[in-house]
């Protein structure tokens, strides 16, 4: 069996559902072992199982900087490495400029971005040592082209793209990728909730006329991890069905 992540090790944020849970289970499918990290249970792991890697639950707020500290520490210690490391786990709103919520945005920001940066530093850490690793970031198409009622979680998007960017930079000469996907509308379960009650319009904006399934989004995930883009770096990917053309 031909598997691309064989031997690696990857931690994957916000893998309760959605495109996070579709990122652990391709990870693991393809040879990974995955620390697959979400502040809510994750009971579907016990359902699941791979030939090729295996996958570690792990409930965690990204935003207690000494439980994240202290999971990192484990992983570097039970494997010596961390390979991977997709920032999935994000908030989202749909507001209005006059109707933000602030407590709401504070709290988009510290998941979305600050979180973000500091799992970002403390695995760059470990990546430098061994020299090599791959981080991918999830950003949004309305991180680029904007979008009328998200201004806040645009700006968290916009936020990360621009982290993404730097770190980039940073660590290249460490042989460290660091790249974002911008996803436009994703058929994640959350998504359809909204998308009836808010949205119905904007599937008319997508020239392939359908949301995109987490498992689409995953498989760029795999791209990235994999030494398949192993010249790749600072790229901020969409995959939107052709909506930001």
């Amino acid at each position: 069996m031909n598997v691309i992540l064989s031997g690696k090790v990857a931690v994957v944020t916000g893998a309760g559902a959605g495109i996070g849970q579709a990122t652990a289970k391709l990870f693991a499918n393809e040879g990974a072992v995955v620390y697959a990290a979400d502040i809510k249970g994750l009971e579907w792991v016990d359902e699941f199982s791979s030939n090729s890697g295996r996958i570690v639950p792990i409930q965690l707020d990204i935003c207690d900087f000494a439980a994240v500290k202290n999971v990192v520490m484990a992983i570097k210690k039970g494997h010596g490495r961390i390979d991977v490391l997709a920032n999935i786990a994000g908030l989202i709103s749909y507001e209005l400029m006059p109707m933000i919520d602030y407590d709401k945005f504070r709290k988009m920001l510290d998941v979305n971005v600050v979180a973000l940066v500091h799992l970002m530093s403390l695995v760059s850490r470990i990546m430098t040592r061994q020299q090599s690793g791959s981080i991918i970031n999830m950003a949004s198409m309305v991180g680029e082209k904007g979008s009328k009622g998200q201004l806040s979680y645009a700006a968290t998007k916009g936020a990360v793209i621009a982290a993404t960017k730097s770190a980039a930079k940073e660590l290249a000469e460490s042989h460290i990728r660091v790249n974002a996907i911008a996803p436009g509308m994703v058929g994640s379960e959350r998504f359809k909730a909204v998308l009836e009650e808010k949205f119905a319009h904007k599937i008319n904006d997508v020239p392939f006329g359908r949301l995109a399934n987490p498992e689409e989004v995953a498989n760029l995930c795999l791209f990235l991890a994999s030494d398949q883009s192993s010249y790749m770096t600072g790229q901020i990917i969409g995959i939107d069905g052709g909506a930001i053309i």
